[in-house]
């Protein structure tokens, strides 16, 4: 049975080795705009992310205590815009199950911590990105209910 917690800087080595099937996926699907295979964060970048009360970062851990997953968050509100309501948002900036354990539940129940999380902290909604060039990604966010907020568009030169 998996356990959801939050990130500590003894994960990082786990969470390292996640962040690079996540540059892959990306990597194989936009090699012109993604290097690999490589991080997003550096061990050091990581250790300030997790102590970050503003960048929640949760692992899903197993039975034999390996972290199996991970998700990464931001707080995100624009109090007083011009043009945007005061609602606090989570924005999920990144969410990875180790290949070998995907199918198995282990990224819904770290989704639904995610969003109860959220609840819990008063946030409107919780918000994500998914690249065209992951659809197993954007199929298991609407398997979870996620519904489309906008679209990204580009013409490559």
């Amino acid at each position: 049975m998996s356990v959801v917690r939050r990130a500590r800087a003894e994960d990082i080595p786990a969470i390292s080795r996640l962040l690079v099937q996540v540059n892959m996926v990306h990597h194989t699907g936009r090699p012109d705009i993604f290097k690999g295979p490589t991080v997003k964060y550096t061990p050091e970048q990581l250790a300030e992310i997790i102590k970050n009360e503003e960048t929640p970062v949760f692992v899903s851990v197993g039975g034999d205590g390996e972290v199996e997953a991970h998700a990464f968050c931001v707080f995100k509100q624009f109090v007083n815009d011009n043009l945007l309501t005061d609602i606090k948002t989570l924005y999920i900036d990144d969410i990875c199950v180790f290949e070998h354990l995907r199918g198995k539940g282990v990224g819904r129940g770290l989704y639904e911590h995610v969003l109860s999380f959220a609840r819990e902290r008063g946030c409107y909604n919780v918000t994500l990105n998914v690249w065209e060039c992951n659809p197993g990604a954007k199929s298991f966010y609407e398997k979870c209910g996620m519904i489309p907020q906008k679209t990204g568009m580009e013409v490559i030169l």
